[in-house]
């Protein structure tokens, strides 16, 4: 059966005439590019593209196809702004929050989401990035809120928001006078950090930065802050955050100098799946709001 993707393949192919460029438009690696291409042909009994090095380039009859299908593409995106805009409840905005995102920015976004598009509904998931720019790449997301750097796979994004963050230490190391601390200071006591899988890219430079600056005493992986924060508390690890309301007795919170570990986001969507969130203004308002949160 011939699908909104495979016509996404056809034209994305054809326009950009390279497999690993059409892939990051649509969204998708190389590979299901290739297959989706495949099974293209196959439902059209007709070869469509000459594979070169490298690049491609239309034959014959995947040329006299090629205005059908962005006529078929573009029936089937006014469809689905036809049914958002019939939607008696509003258009549904979905909205993913990686689990670094603090609370107040997360409120933020959303109340944006929903400021922007009058009459939509906001429903908000929390998911580690990773898991995150698979939901927005299939459309099961409208859009998220990633740690940066990470490989998004075609998606578009918005600029890059800095955090600054905090050093959550037990007291018994730093007393907690509220001052700054260097991270060479906080020595003795590993630092608390998430799985690698969540976010590999924006883990990796936390790690690399982390090691440059403070060169002893190591890393322990924990679930999430809430269990760092524990561990903070028995004085057994120190909790790097952007979120003003982590706090537990016994661990005192210090501003790190020339802030070496902000907590860097950014927004991600579909340039395909979000019709009704395609302006540049919506765009600019919600990136906003992580920036005043």
């Amino acid at each position: 059966m011939l699908t909104e993707r495979h016509l996404q393949i056809f034209i994305a192919l054809a326009e950009e005439q390279h497999f690993g460029d059409a892939a990051r438009v649509v969204g998708i690696t190389q590979p299901p590019l290739s297959q989706g291409l495949r099974r293209l042909e196959a439902l059209v009994g007709a070869k469509l593209f000459e594979r070169g090095q490298g690049r491609v380039e239309l034959t014959p009859a995947g040329a006299a196809l090629l205005p059908y299908a962005r006529r078929a593409l573009s029936s089937i995106e006014e469809l689905h702004q036809a049914a958002v805009a019939r939607d008696p409840e509003g258009p549904e905005i979905r909205l993913g929050l990686a689990p670094e995102v603090p609370s107040s920015a997360g409120a933020a976004v959303a109340a944006a989401c929903g400021a922007a598009i009058p009459g939509s509904r906001v429903t908000v998931v929390s998911a580690p990035t990773s898991s995150l720019v698979g939901q927005v790449s299939a459309g099961r997301l409208t859009l998220a809120v990633v740690l940066h750097p990470a490989v998004l796979d075609g998606l578009e994004a918005g600029a890059v928001t800095l955090l600054p963050t905090y050093a959550l230490v037990p007291t018994a190391l730093v007393p907690d006078d509220g001052g700054e601390v260097k991270l060479r200071q906080l020595s003795g006591v590993p630092v608390a950090v998430r799985p690698r899988a969540e976010a590999p890219a924006a883990r990796d430079l936390f790690l690399d930065t982390l090691a440059l600056h403070r060169p002893d005493g190591g890393t322990v992986v924990v679930t999430d802050e809430r269990a760092g924060l524990a561990m903070a508390a028995a004085g057994q690890a120190i909790v790097v955050t952007a979120d003003p309301a982590l706090a537990a007795p016994g661990v005192g919170r210090h501003r790190l100098v020339d802030d070496p570990l902000p907590v860097r986001l950014r927004l991600v969507w579909s340039r395909t799946r979000t019709p009704f969130l395609r302006p540049a203004d919506v765009m600019a308002q919600l990136t906003n709001a992580l920036v005043v949160s």
